[in-house]
């Protein structure tokens, strides 16, 4: 064992069980750990590296910044901050943005505007959320009450009141709760990645936007692990045709610095008002740069090329035997195997390809811009290892 492993023993909080591999560097899509054993990266950090390790333009962004102020607090301007902020909202639509650090935080300021929206337009009995099961939210509090997926809750009674817990792909059930409750809104990710890679049906997306207006309730998009290009549209629920009345994100976002973001819509722009929200380190202007260095390069043809690998390795794992399924959407991809999926994780980290497990399945994440040399390899190695 290495010291920096008997360290980790030693002095950090046993909350993560590692893989037995140490990353001293990388470059792009490819790890090294100290002894100079290479790994292809399918990970990206769950989500995160959305163009690899020690991509230059970013890191030219972020040291340029640092040269000039690392941190001000929100009390002053930075153009960082604005420049981000335009770029989110040029993109998508929305009007206003709330900065944060990481996408638990995203996600509780979209509750919070929720809940104010809903308790000045209908009143204070109005709080409930309805999210769906299988959903994953964030580990606050508030946002593992959010999430729909009971042994997240076993340890930690009592969470924040006033979430509820739909079918996901079933408008009827969402129904019967909107009628059982009084409901702010409700909460969904298009692809439940820490559920197991589970998308969410297009006719059943539709029908819960339709919805929600109707029944003049919120929808929250929970974009922190599908957004910022993964899914091959910049959000995932532009793939379905919608427009959310908040969206939060994060992981991508910021290209390996935290950030998380909560986008505002035009029903809640003017929602949060001075004093109602804050956040010490949210639009740090050194995590705003690494963004605006991300955001303004997940242009059409790097969604084209995310859809091109997309196809290639959903066509690559058809018809292989110990492959009961693939899903997912752009590079955000589960592998449903006949073996369990951390056995054969295992034996790709001995064959030198690092990917990830979600539920019963092998996850991918690869970066955006994962070269296809590369990810045919790793493709490859995986195939070989299904098949031991």
């Amino acid at each position: 064992m290495s010291s920096v492993m008997q360290n980790d023993a030693s002095y950090v909080a046993g909350t993560y069980k590692r893989f037995p591999v140490e990353i001293a560097s990388g470059k792009g899509s490819e790890l090294y750990s100290p002894d100079g054993k290479r790994y292809i990266d399918l990970g990206s950090g769950i989500g995160v590296t959305a163009f690899g390790i020690s991509d230059g333009e970013w890191k030219k962004a972020v040291i340029e910044q640092l040269d000039l102020v690392q941190h001000t607090s929100n009390l002053y301007y930075t153009k960082p901050c604005t420049e981000l902020a335009r770029l989110l909202c040029e993109r998508t639509g929305m009007k206003k943005v709330f900065f944060g650090n990481s996408g638990a935080e995203a996600n509780e300021c979209a509750i919070k505007v929720a809940r104010k929206w809903a308790s000045e337009n209908k009143g204070e009995e109005y709080y409930t959320i309805i999210t769906l099961k299988n959903g994953f939210h964030g580990r606050t509090l508030t946002t593992l009450a959010a999430t729909g997926q009971d042994h997240y809750h076993e340890l930690f009674q009592p969470l924040t009141p006033g979430f509820v817990h739909a079918e996901a792909n079933d408008l009827e059930s969402v129904k019967a709760l909107l009628s059982a409750h009084k409901c702010a809104a409700v909460m969904i990710e298009c692809i439940q990645g820490e559920g197991g890679v589970l998308t969410l049906d297009k006719d059943f997306v539709k029908g819960l936007s339709e919805l929600t207006r109707k029944e003049n309730v919120l929808l929250i998009v929970d974009e922190v692990q599908t957004g910022n290009g993964r899914t091959g549209k910049l959000y995932a629920y532009m793939n379905y045709g919608i427009t959310p009345d908040i969206v939060s994100t994060a992981k991508g976002l910021g290209g390996g610095l935290p950030i998380g973001a909560a986008l505002l819509g035009e029903r809640v722009e003017n929602t949060l008002g001075f004093g109602d929200h804050g956040s010490t380190f949210g639009a740090n202007p050194v995590a705003c740069a690494g963004a605006v260095s991300v955001l303004s390069r997940i242009d059409d043809a790097l969604l084209d090329e995310v859809r091109l690998k997309s196809e290639y390795v959903f066509n690559a794992f058809k018809d292989v035997e110990g492959v009961e399924y693939l899903s997912g959407m752009g590079l955000m991809i589960g592998i449903k195997t006949v073996k369990p999926a951390s056995d054969i994780v295992a034996k790709c980290i001995e064959k030198g390809v690092l990917c990830l497990t979600a539920k019963d399945k092998i996850r991918l994440l690869p970066a955006l811009n994962i070269p296809m040399e590369l990810l045919e390899e790793a493709v490859k190695i995986i195939k070989s290892c299904i098949s031991e």
